[in-house]
């Protein structure tokens, strides 16, 4: 045995010794749906690790980093561009993958107006602890149905619905970050009084083993994004209102990307209120646009949420998106991550007999068989119009949100209703299944498809020409096109189908530049993973988390080496 495997050797057995044999995975098949990303990233690691504990969890990274190996941080693996799995093979020091999804924890603090929240805490957990207190968390519905965490969001700035709250932020973080010498530190900025070593802030922070009086309130730094509210309010500016890359959002845990390794963060909560829905259709870009605006500048108070679906959007989400609708409509967005991980599990038994695809396809015949589970007036409106918006207003705005309509649609093509509580919902629901649609349907037609391209797209807040017109040359390289997105914030996404023997990559780099040209930032939510190039800004603010390189290297496509040797990562004007 030569040296390196000796030392890998004895990383293992360390690492098997802080959080039991059973909880450190190797080889292929056991670690296949922790490295394999929801949509893309994959790559061979030398292992995953559970830890039980916060201190298993600083324990395990100790050991880790001593024997200088890569710590890839990793909660539900629900990214969509490969930022929470290896990328490849060419890392220059062994990969482990720590997944805290074991980490669960809740813990109400303030009377439920603020929470902290441990690794492994979903947003799905997050939604059911608040209910009972008539309180919500930033994100809802959408991210919340595969399972994705609350620390995944805040360290990748992820957007969401919810038009008034913005990025998932926060200054108040307890994470370990490497320094240039390669040492190890715990940096408790909670704004929680647990005590003076790793040991006691973590035993007691896990425990909940402190007191309202240990809680400092008094600080300056925000739990939430305090600015976002009047930013998507100024529709004749010239920039998107959110954006992964934007600087002025970076802030230690928040848009770390994985750069840190976080174990609690402190974020506000904020109270629920009734709501109403409004179906909206048209076939002009102008209606929307029109709408967008007044909504936005005219209303004391902002929308709830605005959802954007092109037809051919509903379309493809009806037919294989059914599956994921009917499961969340049926049991709820708790069971989703354990379907999920089910199905993974089945498609490596069968990816191992040289079959791929093979569970995508079962569903999708077993769906076929189904009666429809869409309401009939969204059916109505989807062979009427082109564009679909989704509307939810404070109950206590709906009468002026229902007078507005009335008097803009007196004079134009398009049409709305108002929805009752099981349209609403369903309306909504669909929207949300429909951005796992693109890959059910890559799988049932491998044949016909080379792969999908995926962006995310803020475009700028005065853009009026909001709706895509591709190149004819470029649109003839694609089976399908899927738009839909967060309306009212300008946050598009955008999943090209390629048609099979085209260069997904190729396409994707066209689409960039045509992007580039209409001023729009991209990635806008789901943060750059592995398929985005970081820019300059926000690969200096990944070297200044991360000086030696230990966490997720290669992020943004930056440098996969110790110290970044290869990287230049100087700001440029």
């Amino acid at each position: 045995m030569n040296a390196a495997s000796q030392g890998t050797a004895a990383l293992l057995a360390q690492l098997r010794a802080i959080v039991g044999d059973a909880h450190v995975l190797c080889g292929d098949k056991p670690t296949r749906r922790f490295r394999k990303g929801y949509r893309f990233g994959d790559g061979p690691v030398l292992a995953v690790v559970r830890p039980g504990t916060l201190l298993e969890q600083w324990r395990a990274l100790q050991a880790i980093v001593a024997a200088n190996a890569i710590v890839i941080m990793q909660a539900a693996n629900t990214g969509l561009t490969g930022g929470s799995t290896p990328d490849g093979a060419d890392y220059d020091r062994p990969v482990v993958i720590l997944n805290t999804l074991r980490l669960t924890g809740v813990q109400l603090i303030n009377e439920g107006r603020q929470v902290v929240c441990l690794p492994g805490a979903t947003l799905d957990r997050l939604e059911k602890e608040l209910a009972p207190l008539g309180r919500e968390p930033h994100s809802v519905i959408g991210s919340s149905c595969i399972g994705a965490s609350v620390l995944g969001g805040v360290c990748n700035n992820s957007g969401g619905s919810l038009v008034r709250r913005g990025p998932a932020y926060t200054e108040l973080a307890l994470f370990a970050q490497v320094d240039a010498n390669g040492k190890l530190q715990l940096v408790n900025h909670l704004g929680i009084a647990l005590g003076d070593t790793a040991e006691q802030i973590l035993e007691r922070l896990q425990g909940g083993d402190y007191a309202p009086a240990d809680v400092d309130n008094g600080n300056d730094r925000a739990a939430s994004d305090p600015r976002y509210a009047e930013q998507v309010r100024q529709v004749d500016a010239a920039t998107p209102a959110r954006y992964n890359a934007d600087p002025s959002r970076h802030y230690e845990a928040s848009g770390s990307a994985g750069k840190l390794a976080v174990f609690a963060v402190r974020l506000d909560t904020f109270a629920r209120e009734p709501g109403e829905v409004f179906y909206i259709g048209s076939n002009a870009m102008e209606d929307l646009t029109a709408i967008r605006r007044h909504l936005l500048t005219a209303f004391e108070r902002l929308p709830i949420s605005g959802e954007y679906l092109h037809r051919e959007a509903y379309d493809i989400g009806e037919r294989y998106g059914k599956d994921t609708f009917l499961l969340i409509d049926r049991f709820g967005t708790a069971r989703v991550p354990a379907a999920f991980a089910l199905k993974s599990r089945v498609d490596g038994w069968f990816e191992s007999l040289g079959l791929r695809g093979v569970t995508d396809r079962v569903i999708q015949w077993a769906m076929r068989c189904l009666p429809g589970h869409l309401p009939a007036r969204m059916g109505q409106f989807r062979d009427r119009y082109e564009h679909h918006l989704l509307l939810k207003v404070s109950a206590v705005d709906a009468a002026a949100a229902e007078t507005f309509l009335r008097t803009h649609f007196a004079d134009s093509e398009g049409d709305f209703f108002q929805c009752t509580a099981e349209e609403g919902r369903k309306a909504f629901l669909h929207r949300f299944a429909v951005a796992g649609a693109a890959v059910r349907y890559r799988e049932v037609h491998r044949r016909e498809v080379e792969d999908i391209v995926a962006l995310d797209v803020a475009l700028r807040r005065d853009d009026r020409a909001w709706v895509e017109h591709l190149p004819a040359e470029l649109d003839a390289r694609l089976a399908g096109k899927l738009y839909y997105g967060h309306f009212l914030c300008h946050v598009f996404h955008q999943d090209y189908i390629v048609r099979k023997g085209e260069d997904p990559l190729a396409i994707e780099h066209a689409m960039w530049a045509l992007l580039d040209a209409r001023g729009a930032e991209y990635p806008a939510e789901h943060n750059v993973g592995h398929l985005y190039p970081a820019k300059p800004a926000l690969a200096a603010f990944y070297q200044q988390l991360d000086p030696s390189n230990t966490f997720n290297p290669g992020i943004g496509q930056t440098a996969k080496t110790r110290g970044w040797s290869s990287c230049d990562c100087t700001p440029h004007g």
